[in-house]
């Protein structure tokens, strides 16, 4: 492994001067060919990386993690977390490497991180690598997220590697630049609350509130103010993501990021066809992390930080159990705030009244019943105000025609209390509704093509499109349509 003379960033390493059972120290390992994919270039300026003049073949080998920059120093974070209930006291990264911190133009510090890069004291047997279908679908729906203003773990790289890895067949393997606010998680927090370690677990909520969360520190009970802030963006985020239909597949507390960003798309996928029980993941046979329940299992893992900030609370131990509880009790009612007024927006609704949440719950309904594609749905109905054949469009979609009939009269009874005009709710529902999503069956062509004739032509179709998703583009129609029946993606699948 060699060190790159040229400068790349300005690393800003706050994690790595934290104690020693944080992490442990973890260079990359290096592949044989790597080739530069991808490059957001956006990003990179962003982050105030240094990549002009240099060649493809460099900033491949700093993105494949053959050469390490000057100034990075690579570690591998320590972390426990409850995988689909089950606690497992020691997880860690088994196949990420932080490469250092940098400040954006901004001045918020971010993680750049390498998946794939090889094994490491966390790997449990892996190999450490990615494949590169897993690494596709990373970049396209981590930057469709963002770019929907959800927060999210950014995609600012992707390497070819020049070897295989061995799944259940052998494919390409390919390694993957992601930038977070950090990666810290809730299941970092268990990781010191398991081993009785109160002193770095204090290190620890200290670190999170200086970099995330420094309001917390004027609070006369910083750590639950720590709580209650944690609790409010996890609220925000889940609402956020049932607005657009995404299922997130592994709401583990290993992949529950304290910052409140997305973190870890997996077997990810967006629903198409309307259904609360939607499940996607070839793993959660439970159907724990179902479309639905995702507001639940959230405040579930707010519990589990809640359970590893008890130590830190002041005054007897009830009276901090009784406190924690009453934050994560409130859970629920920020997230149906939070959700309901997103659903609203999609409405065109800017001034809630009283019975709101029956209107938004009936349209849900009848999308069930009538087998409607949640996208579509929604992002057609923006135009039936002001566009007779929209209305007759959508209300083709129902075979309950009146009960489409039924629920339109309601809405536009509803409209005419708003102040707005037609024309401006138009606007405020098309930049509330996506018309563009990485739609499951887009993400496996792009996937297929990748992996079987290396082919990276619909992935670099795709990207500019679901990157702009608010926004009607000309020959994207496609983009736009839901799943034929034989295209049909019912299964996603995990990409370790």
């Amino acid at each position: 492994m060699t060190h790159a003379a040229q400068r790349f960033a300005d690393f800003n390493n706050s994690y790595a001067r934290l104690p020693a059972d944080f992490f442990v120290p973890q260079a990359p390992t290096a592949v044989p060919e790597p080739r530069l994919l991808a490059l957001n270039r956006p990003l990179a300026h962003e982050l105030g990386l240094s990549l002009e003049g240099h060649s493809t073949e460099q900033l491949a080998a700093w993105f494949s993690g053959n050469v390490v920059p000057d100034g990075a120093e690579p570690l591998a974070l320590a972390y426990a977390g409850h995988q689909f209930g089950n606690f497992v006291p020691r997880l860690g990264d088994g196949r990420a490497i932080l490469l250092g911190e940098v400040r954006d133009q901004s001045g918020v510090q971010r993680d750049i991180v390498l998946k794939g890069a090889g094994r490491t004291a966390w790997s449990r047997g892996g190999d450490g690598r990615s494949a590169l279908g897993p690494v596709l679908r990373e970049y396209l729906v981590s930057e469709a997220m963002h770019a929907m203003g959800i927060p999210s773990t950014r995609a600012l790289a992707i390497v070819a590697s020049g070897q295989g890895v061995l799944r259940e067949t052998v494919l390409p393997g390919a390694v993957l630049t992601r930038v977070a606010a950090s990666h810290v998680r809730v299941g970092t927090f268990q990781y010191f609350a398991a081993r009785g370690e109160h002193a770095a677990l204090r290190r620890l909520a200290d670190y999170v509130i200086d970099r995330h969360y420094p309001a917390a520190r004027e609070s006369a009970e910083p750590y639950l103010a720590l709580l209650a802030a944690v609790s409010t963006r996890q609220a925000q985020l889940i609402a956020r993501w049932m607005q657009v239909g995404f299922i997130h597949g592994v709401m583990n507390t290993d992949n529950t990021a304290i910052s409140g960003e997305t973190l870890d798309y997996g077997p990810c996928a967006f629903m198409e066809t309307y259904d609360p029980a939607a499940v996607f993941s070839s793993i959660d046979s439970r159907s724990r992390y179902a479309y639905a329940r995702q507001g639940d299992v959230a405040q579930w893992n707010v519990a589990r930080l809640a359970e590893c900030l008890l130590p830190l609370l002041d005054g007897p131990p009830e009276d901090a159990v009784e406190r924690a509880t009453g934050v994560v009790a409130h859970f629920s009612t920020k997230f149906a705030q939070f959700w309901l007024a997103g659903m609203l927006r999609k409405l065109g609704i800017e001034y809630p009244e009283t019975d709101d949440l029956s209107l938004v719950q009936g349209l849900l309904d009848a999308m069930q019943d009538n087998a409607l594609d949640f996208t579509q749905t929604f992002r057609r109905l923006a135009d039936c105000e002001v566009d007779e054949p929209a209305a007759a469009a959508l209300r083709a979609e129902f075979t309950d025609r009146p009960a489409c009939d039924a629920w339109m009269a309601r809405w536009r009874s509803r409209l005419a209390r708003e102040t707005s005009t037609p024309r401006a709710r138009q606007m405020l529902m098309h930049a509330s509704n996506p018309l563009y999503l990485p739609r499951n069956h887009l993400i496996e062509e792009v996937i297929q093509a990748a992996v079987t004739r290396a082919d990276f032509g619909p992935f670099e179709a795709l990207l500019p499109v679901i990157t702009r998703p608010f926004s009607a583009q000309a020959g994207a129609e496609r983009y736009a349509q839901p799943a034929s029946p034989d295209e049909r993606v019912e299964q996603t699948f995990c990409g370790t």
